[in-house]
């Protein structure tokens, strides 16, 4: 046994490999998923990864619910990072497959300075930035949050999401956003008020054009 091996298995003793979506315990370190996560992703259909609403259009791979639900919950409740990597490795491939030559920069819908505080990380910037470097490019901060709101998800009727997030956000002095084309991304959208009124902004201070980006979005109810 090499000593790199046996610094592995020291490791993995006192830090017990996790999977990257659920958390649970996987064998060794070299395991990224479980096997449950392992057997796939609810990825949205080719036909249903583009969504339209109040923000324009959304890029969106992935369902919110099993595994990708529970992992967007760790990262941001539980502190938990290792979701991150997956989640960006499908928001690129999509919004690169839907958003090709409409985007030449990357920003995200911030979080409040008391949650920021509170979480210690904002975890749409995580995914702004791991999705920016997969294009060798940094994501650019361009909005504050200048006022806490209740969460989103506490929630569950389109009129009280809007009234929430109404003029809760304004363009970062000094912020260049006039001229550029954006992509703005969040972890999740549901009714998509959040996301619009980030869009807003971003349009009203000069952007050329914005488009959308998120990890997940709950799937469609059946009419």
């Amino acid at each position: 046994m090499t000593w790199k091996n046996i610094w592995n298995s020291v490791l993995d003793l006192l830090f017990p490999p996790r999977c990257a979506l659920c958390g649970t315990l996987v064998d060794s370190s070299a395991v990224t998923l479980c096997p449950r996560c392992g057997k796939g992703l609810p990825e949205r259909e080719e036909g249903k990864n583009l969504l339209q609403g109040p923000y324009g259009k959304c890029a969106v791979p992935l369902y919110y619910e099993e595994s990708v639900r529970e992992a967007i919950l760790r990262l941001k409740f539980q502190g938990s990072r290792t979701p991150v990597p997956i989640l960006a490795d499908c928001m690129a491939r999509t919004a690169a497959e839907r958003f090709s030559g409409r985007f030449d920069a990357v920003t995200y819908v911030p979080v409040s300075s008391r949650r920021l505080r509170k979480r210690g990380y904002d975890q749409a910037r995580l995914l702004a930035h791991a999705l920016a470097a997969r294009w060798d490019t940094e994501e650019i901060p361009t909005l504050v949050k200048i006022r806490h709101t209740r969460a989103q998800s506490s929630l569950s009727a389109p009129e009280e999401r809007r009234a929430n997030v109404l003029g809760a956000y304004r363009a970062l002095e000094g912020a260049e956003i006039p001229g550029k084309r954006w992509l703005l991304v969040d972890d999740v959208v549901t009714t998509g008020s959040t996301m619009a009124a980030c869009a807003d902004v971003l349009r009203r201070a000069g952007a050329a054009d914005v488009v959308c980006c998120a990890a997940a979005a709950p799937r469609e109810k059946k009419k």
